[in-house]
């Protein structure tokens, strides 16, 4: 277990000091993205959070950071760590089924920060069944205005899969291409960008799924059959393709006043924000070297 947290982690670090140095405008480590543990203890399939990790090391060397959250569970442990911070803004897009899904008493649409964090913390929750045109009905107006207000200097997104159709755990209703547009949206922004991983228990839609974003990452097109190898007989229910009919007939979100509701609340939340803080740095720090015996 130790050194499968170091891995992941310490992945999400190097990541972060990539995009820090210019290495890299984008940085993927679909391995990481455990958003649910906290300082003091372990939730939700998480042992230790590489993104409040990543996120501080880009603090170091970027004035603010935007954290993106599109799992179907809310981004608890990593709005925890940053509810007070006026360099960090969060963003959750959740399924909140009243409080019947983890994590409980989190992720509601007030839930907005605190202190001198106040308004950087943007929550929104939707109800199971959500489909590809509600979800981006509320995500790219609600991103644009975020982009627009607070600036951010570096993202990191956690592309949580099972936000996906036919997951086991989550309820949404997602398309891989539904997914990936989230992913091709803040790319369009061409600020540095770091992409992790998160839930998903249906494991042929995740591989796909990361698949198919690593392509949208790097502005690649790939052909949608999956070529023969060891592991595809897991593909088998698909047809091999990457791409998979959704369930039809599963959302239980009004497509009318909800969504406008919701939506609405969210930007008047933004309205809210004052201007993005100025942070001046005297000397930036430059990234350090990490060492693969040390992480390994």
């Amino acid at each position: 277990m130790w050194d499968y947290c170091q891995r992941y982690s310490g992945g999400s670090v190097t990541a972060a000091r990539a995009l820090a140095a210019g290495e890299a405008d984008i940085a993927i480590n679909w391995s990481g993205g455990m958003h649910h543990a906290c300082r003091g203890k372990a939730s939700g399939f998480c042992y230790v959070n590489d993104i409040t990790m990543a996120v501080t090391e880009l603090l170091a060397h970027f004035r603010r950071v935007l954290y993106l959250d599109i799992d179907v569970h809310h981004g608890d442990g990593v709005e925890a760590a940053f509810a007070d911070s006026n360099r960090v803004m969060t963003v959750s897009f959740h399924q909140r089924t009243n409080n019947e899904f983890f994590p409980f008493n989190t992720g509601f649409v007030d839930d907005v920060g605190e202190g001198a964090g106040m308004y950087r913390t943007l929550n929104v929750p939707m109800k199971e069944g959500m489909d590809d045109e509600g979800y981006h009905r509320m995500f790219r107006p609600i991103m644009a205005k975020v982009m627009e207000v607070f600036q951010p200097e570096a993202v990191v997104m956690q592309c949580g899969a099972d936000s996906l159709s036919g997951d086991k755990l989550g309820r949404l209703n997602l398309s891989i291409r539904g997914h990936a547009r989230c992913v091709a949206f803040m790319r369009s922004f061409n600020v540095p960008l770091l992409l992790l991983g998160g839930g998903g228990y249906t494991v042929n839609h995740v591989a796909a799924c990361w698949c198919y974003e690593t392509a949208v990452a790097v502005g690649k097109e790939i052909h949608d059959d999956i070529p023969p190898h060891w592991y595809d007989h897991y593909y088998q229910d698909q047809g091999y393709k990457i791409h998979y009919p959704v369930k039809q007939g599963r959302n239980k979100n009004d497509k009318g006043e909800a969504y406008i509701t919701t939506t609405n609340k969210v930007l008047d939340h933004l309205s809210k924000l004052e201007a993005a803080p100025s942070v001046q740095f005297k000397d930036p720090k430059k990234p350090a070297t990490i060492h693969a015996h040390y992480l390994f």
